[in-house]
């Protein structure tokens, strides 16, 4: 499988919704999953097959973190699965409550 099976239209859309519409869930999972528990903020920058990137803040820098996913994703439809399931995830080890869905 190729580590970039997404078009750049692709990648874009889906950065741009998490960093539009998620931010609070992608700092969760930045702070949990991306080992950057002081983070104070977080974004999306990029993704491929085989995970996603990600800039967290903190301390008034900022640090790149790459998370990889549970598996290979091949399919757009797989990308939404994979971060709910990183959401959840991460609100268990941070023991912190889920929003309703998680819809993303």
């Amino acid at each position: 499988m190729s580590p970039t099976p997404f078009p750049p239209e692709v990648v874009q859309a889906v950065t741009t919704h998490m960093n539009d519409d998620h931010p609070e869930d992608t700092l969760v999972i930045c702070r949990a999953l991306g080992g950057c528990p002081e983070a104070s903020a977080a974004r999306m920058t990029g993704l491929d097959g085989t995970g996603g990137d990600y800039i967290a803040v903190v301390g008034g820098g900022e640090v790149p973190i790459r998370i990889p996913w549970a598996a290979p994703l091949t399919e757009r439809a797989q990308i939404r699965r994979e971060v709910v399931r990183m959401y959840r995830e991460a609100c268990e080890r941070l023991a912190v409550p889920a929003r309703g869905t998680a819809e993303h």
